[in-house]
């Protein structure tokens, strides 16, 4: 089932094969995608559907150094380029939203000044990279550093959140993409204000499970009047506690959630489950709770092989689904699934920043067999 073509929002897959998210930081300090991103997404373009890695909607939203944005027309020129490149090689591409909340540092922030969150709550284990030479991704080295303190948004600026995702979501259509992915997964700002760990709120958009899930909804409500339900997802990570958010019921909270979602017609849920090595699997019995829940694509993503992706699809429990990490070391991963063909094993020493070393290098399976051969 895995590489039968499917039908996405009045899109036509090639395969159930979808590459996820995964910040690889090699923008320019600016924020614009370069030529190296375009070649990187275009040798991906088998997948079935490419979602980018998380591409902030203001300055404001940005976590970490050299990630891209879609807040201004130099960002918009430079994806562009990208969407193009995909296209040319016949792939489909959706752009992930995406504002980080508390998880930043002062150094990236308009005017140096506090990441934003639901609350003024800190977390001390919270760690950023940002780039310790000030020079651009080429040059500059990565530097690991702890998490500004955040400070408590107010209702005004909640609302203009609100419109940098329609903005940006405008901006990405513009920019050829096939649609937009809304980021209220892994600890960034949509999934704060979802979490009861770190939404400690009074107002409208705190306190009770509606009131948390209101900007995730309201978001979303927005930029389907933007750009079509067919071109909208959302990607949320129900067991997940990175980043410091922990829902004290995610499984009432993630099916109402859910629920909402499918309501308002979007094209797909992105379930993110957890993908460290020793993670535990989500349980069949939420599985099956979120699929009652949401009538719509769902696409999965957390350490699948191909086994447990062709059984995920079998079981009804997903629809596409997501392999990280492979993606990054393997251009050509749909094919090398399809014919049991060996994986290269990723760098993770280059995963974040530096140039084409462990980014637009990895071979092809062709280029592998010329070389041994």
């Amino acid at each position: 089932m895995l590489f039968n073509a499917y039908e996405l929002g009045g899109l036509t897959l090639r395969s159930r094969v979808v590459m996820p998210p995964m910040t690889r930081a090699r923008a320019s300090v600016d924020g614009v995608p370069t030529a190296a991103m375009a070649q990187y997404y275009a040798q991906r373009a088998s997948a079935g559907l490419i979602i980018t890695e998380g591409t902030q909607i203001s300055q404001q939203g940005q976590g970490y150094a050299w990630t891209p944005g879609l807040h201004t027309p130099e960002q918009e020129q430079g994806w562009r380029r990208v969407t193009a490149a995909v296209h040319a090689a016949g792939g489909r591409i959706f752009a992930q939203l995406w504002h980080v909340g508390r998880v930043s540092h002062a150094s990236l922030q308009p005017r140096g000044g506090a990441p934003v969150a639901p609350s003024s709550v800190a977390d001390e284990r919270l760690r950023v990279f940002v780039d310790a030479d000030r020079r651009g991704p080429v040059a500059g080295r990565v530097e690991m550093v702890s998490a500004t303190p955040p400070r408590a948004m107010t209702v005004d600026e909640i609302e203009s959140v609100r419109l940098d995702y329609v903005h940006a979501a405008r901006r990405a259509l513009a920019a050829g993409f096939d649609g937009v992915e809304l980021h209220a997964a892994n600890g960034y700002l949509l999934n704060q204000f979802i979490a009861s760990s770190t939404n400690l709120r009074t107002d409208r958009y705190g306190g009770s499970l509606a009131n948390r899930l209101r900007l995730l909804l309201e978001v979303t409500d927005a930029v389907v009047a933007a750009v079509g339900r067919q071109r909208v997802g959302v990607r949320i990570s129900p067991l997940v506690t990175l980043q410091g958010t922990a829902d004290a019921a995610p499984l009432a909270t993630y099916t109402v959630a859910a629920a909402q979602l499918s309501r308002r017609g979007i094209a797909y849920l992105h379930i993110a489950e957890a993908d460290w090595d020793d993670a535990p699997d989500m349980p069949t019995a939420f599985r099956e709770a979120l699929r009652m829940s949401f009538d719509g694509a769902i696409i999965s993503a957390g350490r699948y092989t191909l086994e447990r992706a062709e059984e995920t699809l079998r079981r009804g429990w997903a629809d596409l689904v997501a392999f990280g990490r492979p993606f990054v070391a393997n251009p050509d991963l749909p094919l090398r699934l399809q014919r049991g063909l060996p994986l290269n094993a990723p760098d993770p020493a280059t995963f974040f920043g530096g140039d084409g070393r462990g980014y637009t290098d990895y071979p092809f399976w062709d280029d592998e067999t010329v070389m041994e051969g």
